[in-house]
């Protein structure tokens, strides 16, 4: 199984990386995704792929908390970065109205910039939304065409949100949100209506630790050893085996990032 969503850039990982990816091997995550959410970020998520080379790849791009700080919406050091082997989508862009960490129109700017960059270049797009699906969808679909494939990452929104992402083909990445009793209902009741081709697996650690995952882990960060469990109760929910989840998953991760081959992830 693939993780889509590794923010192993994060400080929280500074000590022990080295033994984060040891405990995913172990645990049966075969490759990793590491998310580039700032020019500098997405710099050091693409070198540290290069150490672990076709089990760790990288996304390059700006998240719309830190679109504030980009000035040349040519996106350059991204341009060069995309030109690297490890790096597979361009992302994570978006959209963020809940903190509004950036100016909106500035989000929107940077998020339309990132969307013709990947057209152009003809790579993936890794995207975020929250608070912000209106927005979100009126921006992309022009987009949607000229893009060779695109994922909303960490979904969290309603049944009737799902639905028109799926009518603008987008693939759609679930996280340990699914495994939240409290916050998490919804997305249980509607994980199923995600067609076997559009669904991807995450943990977008060191973030969203699975709620329900016992023994409780002593830490509150998330890390890809959690892949399975999430796999597991997104199958429960789908009524699904887990192993039918994490293969469909896989192939389909293989097929959106174009990595593998099978037998190696």
């Amino acid at each position: 199984m693939i993780d889509i969503g590794v923010n192993l850039t994060n400080s929280r990982f500074d000590k022990d990386r080295d033994d984060v990816i040891t405990r995913a091997k172990e645990a049966g995550v075969t490759g990793l995704i590491l998310t580039g959410t700032s020019i500098e970020e997405s710099q050091q998520a693409q070198k540290m792929a290069q150490q672990w080379p076709q089990y760790c790849y990288s996304t390059a791009g700006v998240h719309p908390h830190d679109a504030k700080s980009v000035e040349d919406l040519t996106l350059p050091h991204i341009r060069a970065l995309a030109a690297t082997p490890e790096v597979v989508a361009i992302g994570e862009c978006g959209l963020d109205f809940n903190r509004d960490f950036s100016p909106r129109p500035q989000q929107e700017a940077v998020f339309e910039a990132q969307l013709a960059l990947a057209a152009e270049l003809n790579l993936p797009v890794f995207m975020h939304c929250r608070d912000a699906h209106e927005r979100f969808i009126d921006i992309l679909r022009p987009w949607r065409t000229k893009l060779p494939a695109a994922v909303l990452h960490c979904f969290t929104g309603s049944e009737t949100e799902l639905k028109e992402c799926l009518d603008l083909d987008l693939h759609i990445g679930i996280t340990g949100w699914v495994c939240d009793e409290r916050r998490g209902t919804e997305l249980r009741d509607i994980v199923h209506l995600i067609p076997d081709d559009r669904l991807m697996i995450e943990t977008d650690c060191p973030y969203l630790l699975p709620r329900d995952y016992r023994p409780k882990p002593k830490s509150s960060r998330n890390e890809p050893q959690y892949l399975p469990h999430i796999a597991s109760v997104i199958a429960q929910c789908r009524q699904q085996e887990a192993a039918e989840v994490v293969c469909n998953s896989r192939a389909t991760t293989q097929a959106f990032f174009v990595i593998g081959p099978p037998e190696t992830l």
